[in-house]
């Protein structure tokens, strides 16, 4: 027996206890590399790799090979010699790091304009940061402020500009704190009798980048030091960069002169992502992690994780995490009591009339704008009725509402398609089992 042959009856044995998932993710890439008459041995990609089938499934595998293998044997782990992307990712952004001394940053080496990914709702934001990017302090988007709700890019975009910065200039000094550090280290200053010394920390920047600007509201004596260190870096033609979660103007508690700095700049928004933003989003997290998701599924995620970027990265992450540690199959089921541990009681007043008419749609095969219309045709009539009923029954819409969105139809009208479907989903399979489906998904309130 070879190591490929004795590798492949242990990982079809696998195949037959644990979910697809754990075998693409942990099984997959491992390579057979020896057999002896006590020892397989098989090479892992990583450390971390050996250490989480070591802590996860090591019964598993003896188990495995205890049914394949001829007599007693046992398994050796080897780290592969191969460096992935990533590291070689990490080993270039070390080196570049290490060729200015003074300068480290604390980047996010994987926040880059590569893995940023752009849609409608920050396009212009990625845009601008790109520019300041390629050409810091020459443009006229000095400051360039990128502001926004939580979980939307912000932090991604700032590190992404200064990762882009010292990739094409090591040299570079660049200097990427959040608000909260700037303000301790100004407090640690000021404890020490160090002042002076704070201000050349900051003030030598070439770049000067700076989270959550937002926490520096009621803190006079820091809006004193960044104010002079704002104005100092900005007549020396340095790159100025914040984030902040609302527009400045709009901000209570920083000083009108900061304001009016701010101004001279530009200021870009970010919006939360639209659906097929968010089903791109969760299409390239879930490729990121390995997790095969279907396409239902996926937008399944998307109709009710709405908020941000985070929520729907990190309700990928919990799939996996449940699927590999409660060695579960991903599927709906656990994939809608994961939707509905994050997204609790507000799903139902998440969901939009709109949500249900593009759901019925898709399940139906019917167009949209024929579900809203005017058409009397068997099956256009069913899918729209079957959209009245389910916001009606899901989100509570009322009926004059439900009325004026199908097309400024009378309260009647709807009370009549929705009793239609109600009677028809009791006698009719097929209605039934539609009806069924759609309210599963649209709603993690019905069991």
């Amino acid at each position: 027996m070879t190591p490929d042959t004795l590798w492949l009856a242990i990982y079809n044995e696998l195949t037959e206890t644990l979910p697809t998932h754990a075998i693409n993710t942990w099984f997959e890439p491992i390579s057979p590399v020896a057999l002896s008459e006590k020892e397989l041995v098989l090479e892992v990609p990583n450390q971390f790799f050996y250490e989480w089938i070591e802590s996860h499934y090591k019964k598993n595998l003896n188990n495995a090979l205890l049914k394949t293998a001829d007599g007693e044997m046992d398994f050796k782990f080897i780290i592969s010699a191969k460096k992935n992307d990533l590291e070689k990712n990490s080993e270039t952004f070390k080196n570049y790091s290490k060729q200015n001394r003074h300068n480290k940053p604390p980047l996010n080496k994987n926040y880059t304009f590569e893995k940023f990914i752009e849609g409608s709702n920050n396009q212009f934001a990625k845009t601008a940061a790109e520019s300041v990017a390629a050409d810091p302090g020459n443009s006229s988007f000095n400051p360039l402020i990128i502001y926004g709700g939580v979980g939307l890019g912000k932090t991604h975009l700032i590190h992404s500009i200064a990762n882009r910065i010292l990739l094409e200039n090591s040299r570079a000094l660049v200097v990427l704190v959040t608000s909260e550090k700037f303000t301790l280290d100004f407090v640690n200053s000021l404890r020490k009798n160090k002042t002076v010394e704070f201000a050349k920390q900051y003030r030598k920047a070439d770049v000067l980048l700076i989270d959550d600007i937002q926490f520096f509201r009621g803190k006079e004596q820091t809006q004193e030091q960044f104010f002079h260190t704002f104005n100092e870096l900005h007549q020396s033609g340095k790159q100025v960069v914040l984030t902040a979660d609302r527009y400045p103007a709009e901000m209570q508690g920083l000083q009108d002169r900061l304001l009016s700095r701010f101004q001279s700049g530009l200021s870009v928004d970010i919006q939360p992502p639209d659906f097929e933003m968010r089903v791109a989003i969760l299409l390239e997290k879930a490729e990121q992690n390995r997790v095969d998701l279907s396409y239902d599924i996926i937008e399944f995620i998307a109709t009710h994780i709405k908020s941000n970027v985070r929520d729907l990265e990190g309700t990928i992450i919990r799939i996996l995490a449940c699927s590999s540690l409660m060695n579960r199959e991903i599927d709906y089921k656990l994939v809608r009591d994961v939707v509905k541990e994050r997204a609790g009681k507000t799903i139902t007043a998440d969901l939009t009339v709109e949500d249900v008419v593009r759901r019925v749609s898709e399940i139906s095969n019917v167009p949209e704008r024929e579900i809203v219309g005017r058409s009397r045709k068997m099956e256009i009539a069913e899918a729209r009725q079957i959209s009245m009923y389910l916001c009606r029954n899901i989100i509570g819409t009322s009926l004059n509402n439900i009325g004026v969105y199908f097309g400024g139809r009378d309260h009647t009208t709807v009370m009549h398609a929705v009793k239609t479907i109600d009677n028809k989903k009791a006698k009719n399979e097929r209605i039934g089992k539609m009806v069924h489906t759609l309210k599963q998904e649209l709603s993690l309130t019905i069991t």
